[in-house]
């Protein structure tokens, strides 16, 4: 079995803390290792790379190169006739990224934040490159943080740092990724990449903004997760608290519960995934208890062996 992808703990640090600056370039190495060794290319899969797409016919001049010819105009004319090429915008990809109390947990190699930051990390070096912008949305729940959306690798380093270091809303203060994704459409952004970087926990209130953005933007959902999202383990009587609201429960875990909550959480995994299906957002599923570089590198073969076939959203 392969050895997991080292994933440093980025903790509440401050934004000059030299820790947090050596995690994140610890990180920058994992990602361009491990995705560069198997993916080639500017543009490595999340979307289409840059190429050329047909502009307006002109009247043909000596040196045009003859397989532009537009044939149509030419016989409508009868006058020879090119088809110009319009080269296609830099991307612009914005990351809404839910760092609510909820991402503060983690039973396994990691917490769902020190996840989150990773995924979007690897988003940033999928994207970056050739002039194109990287911007963020980072929701704590009491309030949003907006980074412009800027070329450059300093400036990813920037906006990753800010990712790590939102400070968590107060306790009883529930996440508000519905805001985030609406915060995206107002002001209206260049059509481009919107990433959408949460455990999607609680209610589904977030659907008809997303479905809003899907009309403008392609859209991808990453789902950061942890085992014990999924199913609870036999431990008898234990305490529960809800990282959001501070409530606490003490249960005894019986077969009866985990079942139940096995069946609960499948159906809510299962709505999440419908819903981001029907915004038109493919969803790449990162998990605490798995290694999540080889989970960015399947879906990203898989997105790009489905372009290559013509498989559109």
């Amino acid at each position: 079995m392969a050895e997991a992808s080292p994933l440093p703990s980025f903790g509440a640090g401050a934004l000059e803390d030299p820790r947090l600056s050596a995690a994140l370039r610890t990180l920058e190495i994992t990602v361009r290792r491990k995705l560069d060794g198997v993916l080639q290319g500017d543009h490595l899969g999340l979307i289409p790379g840059p190429g050329s797409e047909p502009g307006e016919a002109r009247e043909y001049q000596p040196g045009d190169d003859v397989r532009r010819m537009d044939w149509s105009v030419t016989a409508r004319t009868t006058h020879a006739h090119v088809r110009q090429m319009v080269a296609d915008r830099e991307l612009e990809t914005w990351l809404v990224v839910d760092v609510s109390g909820s991402l503060d947990f983690g039973t396994v190699r990691s917490t769902k934040r020190d996840l989150a930051v990773a995924g979007s990390a690897a988003i940033a070096h999928l994207t970056m490159g050739g002039g194109n912008r990287l911007g963020a949305i980072v929701s704590s729940g009491d309030r949003i943080v907006q980074v412009p959306a800027r070329s450059g690798r300093a400036h990813a380093m920037n906006l990753l740092k800010t990712i790590a270091t939102t400070r968590r809303a107060a306790e009883s203060t529930r996440g508000d990724l519905r805001g985030a994704i609406d915060s995206l459409r107002r002001p209206q952004r260049r059509r481009g990449l919107a990433v959408v970087v949460s455990d999607f926990l609680g209610p589904i209130d977030w659907d008809r903004p997303l479905r809003a953005v899907g009309a403008h933007h392609e859209v991808l959902g990453v789902e950061v997760l942890d085992p014990r999202d999924l199913e609870l383990p036999p431990i008898g009587e234990v305490v529960l608290r809800d990282a959001e609201s501070g409530a606490v429960r003490e249960l005894t875990i019986t077969d009866e519960i985990r079942r139940d909550f096995a069946a609960a959480a499948g159906a809510h995994s299962a709505a999440v995934r419908r819903h981001l299906r029907q915004a038109g957002a493919p969803t790449l599923q990162l998990r605490t208890d798995r290694d999540w570089v080889a989970d960015v590198v399947r879906f990203v073969a898989r997105r790009r062996q489905g372009m290559s076939v013509g498989v559109g959203r």
